[in-house]
């Protein structure tokens, strides 16, 4: 059992916080497209970012940011043109953005975070950001976190928002997010944007730490596409609302926190990759039996984001041999004669060998897999052993469809 519960409110969930979404003009089909969310305090604030070597400016506004001072206090998302690979004119944009907010706020400009998504080597429309920033900053609630939710999306089928409580020196602590992924998303962080926020105390490298930590075995183990994105970005705050005592080290209540944080961040991950562009359902592989935890959550991540398995998984063809030439190339030695594979229920190979099975109801758990798309029972489960080692991990992926090709055959068209 969980030391948290789920709770209502995304973003806004956790004390302290307002968020806000309206339209202002930068998408062309003039729904929602600009985001804020806001403490009404200063935040730690921690990052972990793309590294793609072509990265968008508020990438590198940001990061520069938190190198210089690690807190928050509001984060500002544009959604619509993603600012990348727009040169130092593009760099210029970031900074107006992040000043214009700062004067309708009422704080300093480097306590402001930013975030783009949407079409590479566009820049912001800046005359319609700008004249909407007086409008968004009135429009802040406390209940405005699934407005900042659809503001943010662009290729997304749905919002993604997720908030947890769990009690700390007997105090309330919430946690929550709010998340946009859908096309180019690929391990790499080092067009997918994640937002946390959380009212517990807790210190600014340790928070950073947890965060991290908690990107590797969530969205660093997640791939629709094998396209890392020039904007990835997860951003975390924590305001210390809540009024506990601060946490500056590990230790029991720090493990409670950081495993909440997994677990939102765990969450949002495969919501992208359940809402990967075209996909009908989400696949998640679990791997065990490697020598360490960084060598499982590896072969894992190398299976789920092979196109093959990918392709196979959509045709509801349950062709193993995919999965162990996956495995195989994963860069992680093991002796294959220790594999074993396994989808859902049904053991396909052992002792790297084959095994009979009932290929029509291996195709059919397949199928009933993209039916549940639209049930929330729509995880195919692809299990892995490669050895008697400590090691495990996870992975999530989705099928690859003929409609993942036509999405982005027209993407800019």
């Amino acid at each position: 059992m969980s030391d948290w519960q789920e709770i209502t409110g995304g973003v806004t969930a956790p004390r302290g916080y307002k968020a806000a979404g309206i339209a202002v003009g930068l998408k062309p089909s003039g729904l929602p497209d600009l985001a804020l969310i806001l403490s009404d305090v200063d935040a730690i604030a921690a990052g972990v970012f793309t590294t793609s070597h072509v990265r968008a400016a508020c990438v590198d506004y940001c990061r520069q940011g938190l190198q210089s001072k690690a807190s928050a206090r509001a984060i500002l998302c544009n959604a619509g043109q993603a600012n990348a690979a727009t040169g130092e004119q593009g760099l210029q944009d970031a900074l107006e953005s992040a000043k214009a907010l700062s004067q309708a706020l009422g704080v300093p400009a480097d306590s402001i975070l930013l975030a783009s998504t949407g079409v590479i080597g566009q820049r912001i429309r800046m005359e319609a950001l700008l004249s909407g920033i007086p409008k968004l900053v009135a429009a802040a609630s406390e209940t405005g976190s699934d407005a900042a939710a659809q503001a943010i999306v662009t290729t997304d089928l749905v919002t993604k928002s997720i908030a947890l409580e769990t009690t700390i020196d007997d105090r309330p602590v919430r946690m929550g997010g709010i998340c946009k992924g859908s096309g180019m998303i690929h391990p790499n962080m080092a067009t997918l944007l994640a937002f946390v926020t959380c009212d517990a105390a807790v210190s600014t490298s340790l928070w950073q730490q947890m965060l991290s930590r908690a990107a590797d075995k969530s969205f660093n183990q997640i791939t629709v596409d094998g396209d890392t994105s020039t904007n990835d970005t997860l951003i975390a705050l924590s305001n210390g609302q809540s009024r506990t005592a601060a946490i500056t080290e590990m230790g029991p209540e720090a493990e409670k926190l950081e495993a909440m944080l997994t677990e939102v961040c765990q969450y949002m991950a495969k919501a992208i990759a359940r809402d990967g562009e075209g996909a009908t359902c989400l696949i998640e592989v679990q791997v065990t039996g490697a020598s360490d935890d960084k060598a499982a959550r590896q072969i894992a991540k190398t299976i789920v984001g092979s196109s093959l398995v990918k392709s196979a998984v959509f045709g509801r063809d349950p062709n193993w041999g995919r999965i162990a030439a996956a495995a195989g190339r994963a860069g992680v030695p093991f002796e294959q004669e220790n594999l074993r594979i396994q989808l859902g229920d049904m053991l396909l190979m052992e002792n790297g060998q084959p095994l009979a099975f009932d290929r029509a109801a291996a195709s059919n758990y397949l199928k009933q897999a993209a039916v549940g798309a639209y049930l929330k029972t729509d995880t195919v489960l692809i299990s892995v052993s490669v050895g008697n080692g400590s090691g495990a991990g996870k992975a999530w992926g989705c099928d690859l469809s003929y409609d993942y090709v036509k999405i982005n055959a027209e993407y800019t068209t």
